[in-house]
C-alpha cells in the first residue's frame, strides 16, 4: 500500500517572527482590512435603508435576507463578487451599483453547496447594469465546473436602459446568462428559481430553464411590462395580469408551482435540493474529519509582511491552512523556488504550490544563491510536472501566489524558459482537476499567468487585502518609460533644473498610476479577481471551495491514495536508493 507520508512543518510562532514585527504586521494588516470590512458593508447595504424599507412594506425580503433564510443554519455563505462596480457610477445622475446589483455567493443548503444568484432588489428594483451579465456567469460557470446546484432568486426590472449599451450586447452580454442557463441544463447541473417580483424580458428569461420553478404572488415573468405594452398596444393592463402566477403556473406551464410568499418560497426550495443526492465528500475523506492546523490559522496576519519586498517562509503559510499542519512534500530537491506537495484541509486531500521568498540556491553555480518568488527552469518543469500528476489522480489545486515572474536575460533564454513556460502552460490550460488561486501578494507579470491566475481558468481566484496585480511595479514602468533620460544607475542625466523636475514629476506620476491600479479593489471592480478576503479567511475560504470539489460524485475521476501517480512522482524525483 502506498502511504500518504504527510509530516508535521512549521513552527511556533514566536520562532518564526519577534513580538514587535508581528504586532507590526498585524496592525498594518488591521489598517487594510478594516477597509475591507467597511465596503464590504456599504455594498451589502445597497441602496440604503430607505429601499430595504419600501420592500418590506410590499411583505417582500431583500436578496441577502432571502439567502440568510435559504442556507442551512450555523453555517455562512462565501459572498463571490462583491466588488463588481466598485466606486463607479453610471447614467446622468452618477447612480452607483453595489456590486453590479446582484447578490452571487457559494452557500451550503440542506448539507449541499450551491451556488445561489440573487438580484438585489434595493437597487434600481434589481436590474442589470454595466457587468451585472458578467458577474452572474461568472457565478454560473463556477457552478458549472463543480457541478454544484445552481438556485436563482430572482427579481429583476431587466436592463439599467441609460447603460443599456454596456450590458446588452457583446460576448458576455446579458443574453449570455441564457446559454450559461442551458449548458448548466445539458451538462446535468440541477437549478432551481423562485421568481419573487419583477421579472421583465431578460430577467424573465433566466428562471425558465431551471428545473423548478417557483413564483410568488407578487411575481412576474414577462417579456415586456405593463408600461411598454400600453405604450405599443394601447392596453391598459397590469404586469401581473400579464405574467403572473395565474398565468404562468395555471396556463403557460413557465412555472411549476405557486406559494403565498417569499418566505414559503425559499422552504419549498430547500426541500426540492434535499431531494438531490447527497455530497461525496465525506466519502473522499476516507474517515478523516476537519482538523484545524497545529499552528493556528489566524497567525498568518502577522506572518506574511505587508510590504511585498519583505520576505517570508512559505512553508509556515502552508502549515496554517494545512489540517494539523500536516504536508507531504514533493520534489524538493527541485526548482527550490517551488513549494510542491499535497495536504489535507478539511478533511480532504488538495495540492498546494507555493513561491518560496528570500534567497534560494542555484543548481548552475552551487557558491551563488539566488532570489526567491521567480520561475526558473527547474521550478517550472517541477510544478508543470505536479500539476499533471495531480490532474491524473483527481486532486483539486491551490496555488498560493507570491511571484516577481520569470527569469530573464541569456541564460534563461538559453536554458528555454519560453519553451519549459509553454509546457506549464498547456498543462493548466487543459487540466480538468478543480483549482483554485489565491493572490497572496505580488501577481506580477508572466508569472501570474504561469500560476493559473484568472487568463488560466481557475474556478476561483481570491486575492487579499495586500495583493498587487500588475505587469511591473510603478517604479520600473517608470524607469522603462523614461528610460532614454537616464544613465546606467537610473539616474536623470539633464543638469537643466527645469527639465530635471519635469522628469522627476513624470516618473512620480507613472509610478502612482501603476501604484493605483494595483489595489485589490480595482481587480475587483474590473472582475480581475473574483473576491478579496482577509488572511484568516483563507482557510476556511479553500476548506469550502475543495469541499465543492469532492461534491459530485461521477462527473470526474478521483483516485484514492493508493495508486496516485505522485507516488510514482516521488519515487521517480527520489533517484536510487
Amino acid at each position: 500500500m502506498a502511504i500518504v507520508p504527510l509530516a508535521p512543518i512549521g513552527s511556533p510562532r514566536d520562532q518564526v517572527c519577534d513580538e514587535r514585527t508581528f504586532r507590526e504586521y498585524r496592525e498594518t494588516l488591521a489598517e487594510r482590512e478594516a477597509v475591507l470590512a467597511e465596503r464590504r458593508a456599504k455594498v451589502h447595504q445597497g441602496w440604503g435603508p430607505k429601499y430595504l424599507a419600501r420592500l418590506h412594506e410590499r411583505g417582500k425580503l431583500s436578496a441577502r435576507e432571502r439567502l440568510a433564510m435559504l442556507i442551512d443554519p450555523g453555517t455562512e455563505a462565501f459572498e463571490v463578487g462583491t466588488f463588481v462596480n466598485w466606486g463607479l457610477s453610471f447614467g446622468e445622475r452618477g447612480l452607483e451599483s453595489p456590486g453590479a446589483g446582484v447578490v452571487t455567493a457559494f452557500a451550503q443548503v440542506e448539507g449541499r453547496w450551491c451556488m445561489v444568484i440573487a438580484n438585489d432588489n434595493t437597487v434600481a428594483s434589481g436590474s442589470w447594469w454595466p457587468k451585472t451579465p458578467e458577474k452572474i456567469e461568472r457565478a454560473q460557470t463556477m457552478a458549472l465546473r463543480l457541478r454544484i446546484p445552481t438556485v436563482y432568486l430572482v427579481d429583476c426590472s431587466g436592463l439599467f436602459l441609460p447603460e443599456q449599451s454596456r450590458s446588452f450586447p457583446g460576448a458576455t452580454g446579458a443574453g449570455h446568462i441564457f446559454k450559461m442557463n442551458a449548458l448548466l441544463s445539458a451538462h446535468g447541473v440541477p437549478q432551481v428559481a423562485g421568481v419573487f417580483g419583477d421579472c421583465i424580458a431578460g430577467g424573465g428569461y433566466m428562471p425558465i430553464i431551471s428545473d423548478r420553478v417557483y413564483m410568488t404572488e407578487q411575481a412576474y415573468m414577462v417579456i415586456a411590462g405593463a408600461a411598454l405594452i400600453k405604450g405599443a398596444k394601447s392596453q391598459k393592463i397590469t404586469s401581473l395580469d400579464i405574467g403572473g402566477p395565474e398565468v404562468h403556473v395555471h396556463q403557460s406551464g413557465c412555472a411549476d408551482v405557486r406559494v403565498p410568499n417569499d418566505e414559503v418560497a425559499i422552504e419549498c426550495i430547500r426541500r426540492e435540493l434535499a431531494k438531490l443526492p447527497s455530497s461525496g465528500a465525506d466519502f473522499h475523506r476516507h474517515g478523516r474529519g476537519s482538523v484545524e492546523p497545529f499552528h493556528q490559522a489566524r497567525e498568518l496576519a502577522g506572518l506574511i509582511p505587508p510590504d511585498h519586498r519583505e520576505v517570508y517562509d512559505a512553508t509556515e503559510v502552508l502549515a496554517r491552512l494545512c489540517d494539523q499542519s500536516l504536508f507531504w512534500e514533493l520534489m524538493p530537491e527541485t526548482g527550490e523556488e517551488m513549494i510542491t506537495g499535497v495536504g489535507r484541509i478539511g478533511g480532504l486531500y488538495a495540492g498546494f504550490i507555493i513561491n518560496r521568498q528570500g534567497l534560494v540556491g542555484d543548481p548552475e553555480r552551487r557558491d551563488r544563491k539566488r532570489p526567491a518568488a521567480i520561475l526558473y527552469r527547474g521550478g517550472i518543469a517541477k510544478i508543470s510536472a505536479f500539476s499533471r500528476a495531480c490532474n491524473a489522480d483527481g486532486i483539486p489545486i491551490i496555488w498560493l501566489q507570491d511571484i516577481s515572474g520569470f527569469d530573464v536575460g541569456a541564460e534563461a533564454e538559453a536554458q528555454g524558459l519560453l519553451g519549459y513556460g509553454s509546457s506549464l502552460i498547456y498543462t493548466n490550460s487543459t487540466n480538468e482537476v478543480p483549482m483554485f488561486t489565491v493572490l497572496l501578494r505580488k501577481a506580477s507579470g508572466a508569472g501570474y499567468y504561469a500560476m493559473s491566475g484568472l487568463p488560466y481558468d481557475p474556478i476561483v481566484q481570491l486575492s487579499t487585502t495586500i495583493s498587487r496585480l500588475s505587469v511591473m511595479e510603478g517604479r520600473t514602468l517608470a524607469i522603462a518609460t523614461y528610460n532614454t533620460k537616464l544613465d546606467d544607475d537610473f539616474e536623470i542625466v539633464t543638469s537643466d533644473p527645469d527639465e530635471r523636475a519635469e522628469i522627476e514629476a513624470g516618473m512620480s506620476a507613472v509610478a502612482a498610476r501603476i501604484e493605483a491600479d494595483m489595489d485589490p479593489f480595482v481587480a475587483g471592480r474590473q472582475m480581475d479577481t473574483d473576491e478579496i478576503v482577509r488572511l484568516d479567511e483563507l482557510r476556511p475560504w479553500l476548506a469550502a471551495l475543495v469541499e465543492m470539489a469532492y461534491q459530485n460524485t461521477g462527473s470526474r475521476r478521483i483516485k484514492n491514495p493508493r495508486i496516485w501517480s505522485l507516488h510514482d512522482l516521488a519515487v521517480i524525483s527520489s533517484g536510487p536508493r
